[in-house]
């Protein structure tokens, strides 16, 4: 999605959403790409692998505290 589509169907500022995609860019969850039919605006996508290898971490992260948490 471009940066205004997502400000104006969340109700959020376009200089908060480009703020946050910025720094979602930088954690390498997102990734710029042109918009093909507007060349002088920038697409977003999700990048689906990096953000299931997260999700596993805190699963993992979770069953561990849940075991120490047992065994106090």
């Amino acid at each position: 999605m471009a940066p205004r589509d997502i400000a104006r169907g969340s109700e959020i500022p376009l200089r908060t959403v480009t703020f946050a995609l910025n720094k979602l860019i930088k954690q390498n969850l997102l990734r710029k790409v042109p918009h093909l039919m507007d060349m002088r605006k920038q697409l977003y996508h999700l990048d689906t692998v990096r953000i299931s290898a997260i999700e596993n971490d805190i699963d993992r992260l979770r069953i561990i505290a849940r075991t120490h948490m047992r065994a106090i």
